[in-house]
């Protein structure tokens, strides 16, 4: 099932554009398209029937006849994702005869309904979709700043989870639109048990704030505890009106209506003029293998560029978790970090220099040793990290059989988003991300979308395959996280269990902010090596979700982050 971009990838397109471009300008997979559905379902696709087609002549019997069903690449299919629910949706579609898309889909509705805190259709998120042949592409539904070109005071963006599901079930799709939303409804209306991390968010942080009077998160008064059930009726009706009325309905009918009626800052023009764009993400090799991430205004760039300061300075000839190895990383990610907050930004806004960013050569050359280590007299106090490490964000990876393989982040920005509240599910504060990396690349208007951290990543071999699917929330944590995990993988042999299980830590100054109760042993060699250890709660570095894929054998390769809730299962055909 090759995936190939259109020879001029398409940078943004809006919804009610969709019908006409869909298939003809963004048709990613140039085999196994779905045959244009019946008047009745152009809603849900953006597809039209073509009546010229119908009257075609037959074709001869040696240009008609069926082509040889391909065999699949892999004995295996694999789900991973922050919570067993979500994996439990992702697993039915795909037994049901649905591609890893659809599994991705479905399991992004479910986790808005069972982490309604993290993600859900006031939000936003991006995705890679790639294939054993063909280009990947990546998707960007991020929230952008309305038409007015104004910041409200809540921060809120234009939502683009909605349009992003529509757009990837038109592109690549097998099972209906709404069978991929009905598992979330289900879970909506009967219910969900609580889990420990949406317990505490809820009566942490802003949690007491923003669902003061909000029955379903505190039934008689009493805010819901783990292991109670939340029920959702308000959630599960605005996902049925989704799923009848199709997705554009959030941008040109009865819930565009309403969320523009409860929410200032969004308005009909605004959710009208929505745009979802299409580009190629970014690519850079490490090691035997190459990285390809999230295109700008996302950090994938940078990611690269780290991973390429990192293997220039020896990592694949340290041991993992030694002193030196966690020196190299955090130098590493200050010069990333500092990329960030000063080179990226919306490419259809600011010109952002890919190329020099991701040039291996250049890279070798960095002297990253002093790098963003500036001295302090005294060690800094705690600083609380519900304030400053935003590590509110869900990520999904799937492959099916067929190899084809994906890899979503999605988010609200911080728990709870703005906290406003509108026909059952939390609407995002994104916007904040332009007072958080203010530069002169990262500015607000119309239509444009801000740098954040999400960052959802594939690695490549050799041959082009994509054989890691990988991301992770935690906020400005992110970065380090997946640098970890990624360089223990390709470049130490580890097993991926063992790499998504190695210490986390994140750089800021001289100080290094260390996961709790981890590499206890060698603080005093980071001491000497100019590093003030600030130990850092272990869930705010957030739960790596990954699976891997081994081409000889057919198989897939999940691990657990013992971190949070998340989970995996890889299912044998």
């Amino acid at each position: 099932m090759p995936i190939a971009m259109p020879s001029n990838p398409v940078r943004a397109i809006a919804p009610l554009a969709l019908a006409s471009l869909l298939v003809t300008s963004c048709g990613i997979f140039e085999a196994d398209t779905p045959e244009p559905p019946d008047a009745e379902q152009t809603t849900d696709t953006g597809q039209q029937p073509n009546d010229a087609e119908s009257d075609e002549s037959p074709q001869d019997e040696e240009t008609s006849a069926e082509p040889e069903p391909e065999e699949p690449h892999l004995s295996q299919q694999g789900v991973s994702a922050g919570n067993r629910e979500a994996v439990d949706v992702a697993t039915d579609i795909l037994e049901q005869g649905g591609n890893a898309v659809d599994a991705t889909i479905a399991a992004a509705f479910a986790v808005s309904v069972v982490e309604p805190v993290s993600s859900g259709i006031g939000g936003g998120g991006s995705v890679i979709v790639a294939a054993p042949e063909g280009d990947p592409v990546f998707y960007d539904y991020r929230e952008v700043v309305n038409t007015e070109g104004q910041i409200p005071a809540s921060q809120t963006g234009i939502p683009g989870f909605a349009a992003g599901m529509g757009q990837l079930h038109a592109d690549h799709g097998q099972l209906e639109w709404e069978e991929l939303i009905a598992p979330a409804i289900a879970l909506a209306e009967e219910g969900t048990q609580v889990a420990p991390y949406l317990a505490e968010r809820i009566t942490t942080g802003n949690g007491p704030e923003y669902l003061a009077g909000i029955d379903v998160f505190a039934p008689g008064g009493a805010p819901l505890s783990p292991g109670d059930t939340i029920t959702q009726p308000e959630l599960a009706q605005t996902l049925q009106r989704l799923a009848d009325a199709g997705w554009e309905d959030y941008y040109t009918g009865e819930l565009a209506e309403s969320l523009s009626s409860q929410s200032g800052g969004i308005n009909t023009q605004s959710l009208e003029d929505y745009e979802v764009v299409i580009t190629e993400p970014v690519r850079g090799d490490l090691g035997d293998y190459q990285v390809v991430s999230a295109a700008p205004a996302l950090p994938g760039a940078a990611l690269i560029q780290l991973l390429h300061i990192a293997e220039a300075q020896g990592i694949a000839e340290m041991t993992p978790d030694s002193p030196e190895y966690v020196d190299t990383l955090s130098r590493a990610w200050a010069v990333a970090e500092d990329t960030i907050q000063t080179e990226l930004g919306d490419p259809d806004f600011v010109d952002v220099p890919i190329e020099e960013i991701t040039d291996p050569g250049a890279n070798a050359t960095i002297d990253a040793s002093g790098a963003d280590q500036t001295p302090q007299a005294a060690p800094v106090a705690p600083v609380a990290p519900e304030e400053t490490s935003d590590p509110n964000t869900t990520h999904i990876s799937v492959i099916d059989q067929d190899g084809l393989t994906v890899s979503m982040t999605n988010t609200l920005t911080d728990f709870w988003g703005s906290g406003q509240f509108v026909d059952g599910y939390f609407l995002n504060n994104a916007l904040s991300r332009y007072t958080t990396i203010d530069s002169q690349a990262n500015q607000p208007e119309p239509g444009r979308r801000s740098v954040t951290w999400s960052n959802p990543t594939m690695v490549f071999d050799d041959q082009d395959r994509p054989v890691m699917a990988i991301g992770s929330p935690g906020g400005i944590q992110l970065i380090p996280a997946l640098s970890t995990v990624i360089t223990q993988w390709t470049l130490h042999g580890s097993d991926l269990q063992a790499a998504v299980n190695s210490a986390r830590y994140r750089s800021e100054g001289n100080l290094l902010y260390l996961e709790e109760g981890q590499l206890t042993g060698i603080h005093t060699e980071l001491n000497n090596l100019g590093w003030q250890i600030q130990p850092w709660p272990r869930p705010y570095f957030g739960s790596v979700q990954a699976l891997t894929i081994d081409y000889d054998t057919g198989t897939i390769t999940g691990a657990d982050d013992p971190r949070r809730a998340g989970t995996h299962r890889i299912m044998d055909e």
